[in-house]
């Protein structure tokens, strides 16, 4: 049998840990660090025990990587939402969009856990420090202040609102099962000037 090449072998590692990592942030997102067992990231991935302890050294070590992970996305594409066409309405929605499909809502209910219910690793805590929920208000207030001169965002206090509107999405992911996830348009009426 021929022996795999170097590429092969990248591919596997990189697509094992993919695995691990995306099995990992449903679990943590569900369960928060405390309540998550290195032998359900297994399971739902896939993997043994051994596999996981090849790419990571402990649990905590993972969760520190899949906040940071989460915080670098999550400001990658609020300065993504600069070079999109579109109103300033369609934008948020847009990101909006994104923080409430299936692949951004662990992410989002993470960071959530992260900042508000973990005992977190030390390395965490400081991320959270770093980027702190104003950061992202900061972030969103030109695109709200671009809708609000256009006559779509609701006028008073943009940093308000825009907190706000962080709040209400943390709500809904937090609420997750057994409560009706509004629609995008639904929850954008708190948002859009009527």
């Amino acid at each position: 049998m021929p022996r795999l090449k170097e590429d092969q072998l990248q591919k596997i590692y990189e697509e094992r840990k993919q695995q691990i990592t995306s099995a990992a942030v449903k679990i943590f997102a569900q369960r928060g660090l405390p309540g998550t067992k290195i032998s359900l990231i297994t399971a739902e991935a896939g993997v043994s025990h051994g596999l996981f302890y090849h790419y990571f050294k402990t649990k905590e070590e993972l969760f520190s990587s899949l906040v940071r992970e989460a915080i670098e996305a999550s400001m990658q594409e609020m300065d993504n939402l600069s070079h999109l066409t579109g109103s300033p309405i369609e934008k948020i929605k847009i990101l909006t969009q994104g923080m409430l499909d299936e692949s951004g809502a662990p992410y989002f209910m993470l960071l959530h856990r992260a900042r508000n219910f973990e005992e977190v690793p030390e390395e965490v805590s400081q991320l959270i420090q770093k980027y702190p929920v104003d950061v992202y208000v900061k972030r969103l207030l030109p695109l709200f202040e671009e809708g609000q001169q256009r006559g779509e965002v609701a006028d008073g206090d943009l940093e308000e609102l825009i907190a706000s509107y962080l709040t209400i999405l943390s709500g809904v992911m937090v609420l997750g099962k057994g409560y009706v996830t509004p629609q995008v348009d639904t929850l954008l009426r708190f948002v859009e000037k009527r």
